[in-house]
């Protein structure tokens, strides 16, 4: 049975174990930034069977630090928002619900603390078509696009509304 949970430092490696094998669709990330992404994280979530940890997402709220291109597009919208910066599934448990089970924490967070929308983003380029559609089935629209990383990543800006 899945259930979810904070992530915690002793996740770290197996976090870090997840998100390399799933790049490009997101960036290589030592076990140290790890550490350091969780320490700005404002909200993180653990789905796990048992003691797999078979997917994780890690999110930040308004006003961080985080110095990403994509987490400063959304804070300068000045829209109260949740934005998920980060979520990775194990490969071999992919279409088991496991990525709309977070979604659906967060945007119950985001319920809870009277947030108006739900902010990610999707890399455009290199391209991650599986994500858009997932993102779409979700209810997010695009609200624009941004090159990063120097110009070697294009990304879909997307924006879903939190509903009661």
């Amino acid at each position: 049975m899945l259930s979810l949970r904070p992530l915690t430092a002793v996740d770290i490696p197996r976090i870090v174990e997840l998100n390399d094998a799933a790049h490009p669709a997101v960036p290589i990330t030592s076990e140290r930034e790890m550490a350091d992404l969780l320490e700005l994280a404002g909200f993180t979530f653990a789905a796990v069977a048992g003691d797999d940890l078979q997917g994780f997402l890690i999110g930040m709220t308004p006003g961080s630090t985080y110095s990403s291109e994509n987490y400063r597009f959304f804070d300068g919208r000045g829209v109260d928002y949740l934005y998920i910066d980060r979520i990775v599934i194990d490969p071999t448990v992919r279409g088991a619900g496991i990525g709309r089970t977070l979604y659906t924490a967060v945007f119950e967070l985001a319920r809870e603390q009277g947030r108006t929308e739900v902010d990610c983003e999707v890399n455009i380029e290199p391209p991650n078509p599986e994500s858009l559609a997932f993102h779409a089935r979700m209810g997010f629209e695009r609200v624009g696009e941004q090159e990063t990383k120097g110009g070697s990543v294009e990304v879909a800006l997307l924006a879903a509304p939190v509903r009661d």
